[in-house]
């Protein structure tokens, strides 16, 4: 504990700033508590994404042999970009998926089997699923660290601001208590060596 000025200056430095760290301490349990419902949110919607996606693999897979003729498909169809939008969750600044900018080579239709055509909108659908699932998860890394410091700064209030003003609160008080005593008490030995010696200038 550091160590501080046992003086009334002092002691309403120590009560103001108890004072500052009670009234902000809820705002930051509440701040802490949204962001972990965020949390659980997220991985909610995440989970969600995932089982669509397995679902849809499932149903890929029922017609997936056909993918072991060499067509060359996976080099017609690739990510140009994703794009999301601004979004901001208890004043952290998240991106929110909006869609799916794909690249396409165009390929000679009398050239390529009929299914191409269905299999290029199935590998869409699967990077628009992993794209939803990548942007799910910077969010869950953005809300995750602003969760850690909002812990921190709960704790740091919680188990070291505010019980260590108090107790230097309580230090200056017991100081001051016993100063006003000492002052009490050489005040009276200060009468009563007065009263003396007025009381032997009477008698002489």
């Amino acid at each position: 504990m550091a160590k501080i000025k046992l003086t009334k200056t002092e002691l309403k430095k120590q009560k103001d700033a108890l004072k500052r760290y009670i009234h902000f301490l809820p705002t930051l349990l509440l701040k802490k508590q949204q962001l972990q419902l965020e949390v659980q949110k997220i991985h909610r919607a995440m989970e969600e994404v995932r089982r669509g996606k397995e679902y849809f693999r499932a149903v890929v897979y029922k017609w997936v042999d056909v993918f072991a003729e060499k067509t060359g498909i996976e080099k017609l169809i690739k990510i140009k970009e994703i794009i999301t939008t601004a979004g901001n969750i208890a004043g952290v600044d998240i991106p929110v998926f909006e869609k799916v900018d794909f690249e396409e080579t165009e390929y000679d239709l009398a050239k390529t089997p009929l299914w191409v055509d269905y299999g290029i909108e199935a590998l869409k659908k699967m990077m628009v699923f992993n794209a939803k699932i990548r942007i799910f998860k910077r969010q869950d890394e953005l809300i995750r660290e602003e969760l850690r410091i909002t812990t921190q700064r709960v704790n740091l209030f919680e188990k070291v601001k505010i019980p260590e003003a108090r107790e230097n609160i309580r230090r200056i008080h017991i100081y001051l208590g016993d100063m006003q005593t000492a002052a009490v008490v050489t005040g009276k030995i200060a009468k009563d060596k007065i009263e003396k010696k007025q009381a032997k200038q009477v008698a002489a």
